[in-house]
């Protein structure tokens, strides 16, 4: 038997406060987005630094930590698991979204009282629209786990 293996390491900004919500369980469930920068030499030499945001999704402990300490601006470390989830919108359309489940979160900064107060550039580009189906409050509901 072959063992497999799906781990994500991010260290980025928060893009916005952590936002918690609970299952029909009772079980918390907090996500927020990262931003991850990143530096490519383009065409004419010059350096570009591009942005990758990514959607991070926290159970139980984890949850009431994220929601208590992370807020918008702050640098983190992420360590986790890709999880890819179907599911088919209101409007009848089938979707794929690819999130990290954090196991493992770091603060790498203090929390700030504003984002300019960060040892760290925050992300240079804003957070991308997101599908309101994405973020309803009601989107766990039908979590397989």
């Amino acid at each position: 038997m072959s063992r497999s293996l799906s781990r994500v390491q991010l260290i980025g900004n928060l893009g916005r406060d952590a936002n918690m919500r609970y299952t029909p369980n009772g079980a918390p469930v907090t996500e927020f987005s990262l931003a991850v920068n990143r530096s490519r030499r383009g065409q004419d030499g010059q350096w570009i630094q591009e942005t990758d945001w990514y959607r991070i999704i926290c159970w139980n402990r984890l949850a009431e930590f994220a929601d208590q300490y992370l807020k918008r601006g702050m640098r983190v470390y992420v360590d986790g698991r890709l999880q890819v989830r179907r599911y088919t919108g209101n409007d009848g359309v089938e979707r794929t979204v690819v999130e990290v489940v954090a196991s493992d979160i770091i603060m790498l900064s203090a929390r700030p009282e504003e984002p300019s107060e960060l040892g760290a550039p925050v992300p240079t580009t804003e957070e991308p629209d997101v599908d309101k189906d994405l973020v309803e409050d009601d989107e766990f509901d039908d979590v397989p786990f």
